[in-house]
């Protein structure tokens, strides 16, 4: 079973995996009921390993007995028999396995000692906050207002060419929207080091598995036809398996990876949320930080992705503060999850626009990815940690709300205006 090393902590410390469980308020997998079958599968297995050493020494006996003329009927009567036992043993294994299996990709990875308890995001601690939101003159507007009137942002007839929860963004919104991610991607591949990668829109199963998005979240997620492809829901997904399956070299340790994609999310579980304007959308654009790193290292990484996702908001001049997810918000694939929240005047409070995680080994197990601290060393499971940076339309629409004016125009941030060939304000 390719998870099968999952099995070694739950059987030695099923309390602990029960309890982050709990904590993380997940409880479609009965943990007794999955160490019972394990029980199972090593008894049958090791029944079926001594039928088949038995097989093995009963075959060179009888080509023995045949060579010298001497009867083997009985025994290839009885090696018939056993070979029956085995295919019905081997049935038996495959079936505990895929039960097994099944089970495993339900566990939540377990939340790391700091991470605070907690039911739901009203359990989130913030950790801190930079700016001050800005006191306007004037009855501030939401982008879903202003957008339109500008001409940039067209909700209208987005619908009409796809449905709801999709945008068009035209004239100097699409602008401000590729100065963004032009902007972000020079930060992070000239300042924080992080090597451009842009991969496929599509992934297989496999790729969703080893990210941890299914079984999970497969209802969240967009399938796409009789192909068992799926539109990615974050760059995530197949930068984080880009190395499946392979053996990486300590001294090359770490990979950094930036990567701007559009992102698509069936938002199964947010009917009714965030119904206007471009805060909860099918499809949506992002620049995501992907780290692989050995595991003393990870959580140093964790601290330094959070900040070069920082470093864009801080540049932005955008207000916001960030928080540690206690363990029933902050996901089923992380061990400790920050989020960055922007400040929205339509919602009058924050907003996220960031998550930074450390996955630790969650994710490495279920994509087989590997690194080895010498030639002579074993290979070991190494972390994986991802953070945005940042989520694109959010981000658009923050600045629309933070940086308008009372005549409905508004100034562009003075760190986008090389990217707007200039352009210091959009106006009718």
């Amino acid at each position: 079973m390719s998870r099968l090393l999952d099995m070694q902590l739950i059987r030695s410390e099923p309390e602990k995996v029960k309890d982050a469980m709990a904590a993380k308020g997940e409880t479609d997998v009965d943990l007794d009921q999955l160490l019972s079958w394990d029980v199972d599968w090593r008894e049958t297995l090791q029944e079926l390993e001594q039928l088949r050493a038995e097989r093995n020494t009963a075959s060179k006996e009888i080509g023995r007995r045949k060579a010298a003329g001497e009867p083997a009927d009985e025994l290839i009567q009885r090696m018939k028999q056993v070979s029956q036992k085995v295919g019905a043993l081997e049935e038996t294994t495959r079936h505990l396995e895929q039960k097994i299996e099944d089970a495993l990709l339900r566990i939540p990875n377990i939340p790391h000692p700091d991470v605070p308890l907690g039911a739901s995001e009203d359990d989130n601690v913030e950790v801190k906050r930079w700016g001050t939101p800005r006191s306007f003159g004037f009855d501030a507007r939401p982008h879903w207002e202003l957008g339109p009137e500008l001409g940039i942002i067209d909700f209208e007839r987005a619908a009409r060419v796809a449905g709801s929860r999709f945008t068009i963004l035209r004239r100097a919104g699409a602008h401000l929207s590729r100065a963004l991610i032009n902007f972000m991607l020079d930060l992070h591949i000239e300042e924080h080091g992080y090597e451009e990668v842009y991969p496929p829109y599509l992934v297989n199963r496999e790729s969703m598995l080893g990210a941890g998005q299914l079984p999970k979240f497969e209802d969240d997620a967009f399938l796409v036809g009789k192909q068992d492809y799926f539109m990615i829901p974050t760059a995530e997904v197949p930068v984080t398996n880009m190395y499946r399956s392979e053996i990486i070299p300590a001294a090359n340790l770490p990979y950094k990876f930036v990567s701007y994609t559009a992102c698509f999310r069936a938002e199964a579980g947010a009917a009714g949320r965030d119904t206007r304007g471009m805060i909860r959308q099918h499809q949506f654009d992002k620049v995501e930080l992907v780290m692989y790193t050995i595991p003393e290292h990870s959580y140093a990484a964790l601290e330094k992705m959070l900040g070069h996702a920082e470093v864009v908001l801080q540049r932005l001049e955008l207000p916001y503060r960030c928080l540690i997810m206690c363990t029933g918000d902050m996901g089923f694939a992380q061990a400790k999850k920050y989020d960055l929240e922007l400040w929205m005047p339509s919602y009058d409070g924050f907003v996220e626009i960031s998550s930074v995680s450390n996955f630790e080994d969650f994710q490495a197990r279920r994509a087989n990815l590997r690194f080895r601290r010498d030639r002579e060393a074993k290979p070991e499971f190494l972390h994986t940690l991802n953070g945005s940076g940042v989520a694109v339309g959010r981000t658009v629409a923050a600045i629309i709300e933070n940086y308008q004016e009372k005549d409905g125009s508004i100034t562009i941030p003075q760190a986008l205006r090389p990217y707007m060939r200039g352009q210091a304000r959009i106006s009718i």
